[in-house]
């Protein structure tokens, strides 16, 4: 196997290992619409690590943290509701980033990548920080599943019980971030939030726990990652479009 292609393989397989119970909580909270804004932020981010000569990648993380605490704070009062809110902030900031990314002709970008993801050119340093991003968010969300599972059940009970519903409502947002900003680099910011949703919303159909979606997520998403692979290595097309078509052939698959 070329090395290119195992390291396309290793960083969607760990990707897809933490998407799957990371997804199944969005599923389950109905947090799609949170999640396609923060990765339609991320551009912002890889825009701004251009402008300010940094590093993209940890400028799309920091970003996307910023923004997960944003909108996970709750105000007393709200002139707008949520998802009028997050509607307004996704394409905005999306659109934000991509008129900075214009302004910059000195700075070679490819958009494509960074819109549709470029997983086919993976480097050493990108497979790295991808599975350090990965094991970053799969130890918390292992040691937090229950008190997680528990305000996702419900949070006035999960209050009672004397679960801090706010922090862990927060971690759960943080680390929705983190795996969007490592997700940039093999999906791309416009189909981040598919790899997430559509293996959850499949292994939903068939669980019976809430541990057999997430396991069933998992391997759903690790089965997407190999055949978008495969279909990318033999008919020569885009990878990350690939794994999300191969996912939706999945999700309709569940429907036999």
């Amino acid at each position: 196997m070329a090395d290119f292609l195992l390291y396309a393989l290793l960083a969607g397989l760990a990707l897809a290992l933490v998407a799957g119970p990371l997804g199944s909580f969005v599923v389950w909270r109905r947090m799609a619409y949170f999640g396609d804004t923060l990765s339609h932020a991320a551009l912002l981010g890889v825009a701004l690590g251009f402008l300010l000569e940094g590093s993209p990648a940890s400028a799309v993380t920091v970003g996307c943290l910023r923004r997960a605490v944003l909108l996970g704070t709750r105000p007393q009062r709200q002139p707008l509701a949520s998802d009028t809110r997050l509607g307004i902030l996704a394409p905005s900031t999306l659109s934000l980033g991509l008129v900075v990314l214009s302004f910059m002709h000195e700075v070679r970008i490819d958009l494509m990548a960074y819109l549709f993801g470029d997983l086919l050119a993976i480097s050493p340093t990108d497979l790295a920080w991808i599975l350090g991003g990965s094991a970053a968010v799969l130890i918390p969300l292992v040691a937090l599943w229950r008190p997680l599972l528990a305000i996702t059940v419900h949070e006035q009970l999960a209050t009672v019980e004397g679960l801090p519903v706010p922090a862990l409502r927060m971690t759960l947002m943080l680390l929705i971030a983190v795996v969007i900003a490592v997700a940039m680099k093999i999906v791309g910011v416009l189909l981040i939030t598919s790899l997430l949703i559509i293996p959850a919303a499949a292994a939903q159909r068939h669980a019976r726990s809430p541990e057999q979606m997430a396991v069933g997520a998992s391997l759903l998403g690790m089965l997407a990652v190999c055949g978008g692979l495969a279909l990318s290595w033999f008919k020569d097309t885009p990878a990350g479009p690939s794994i999300v078509v191969t996912a939706a052939a999945l999700f309709l698959l569940s429907f036999v």
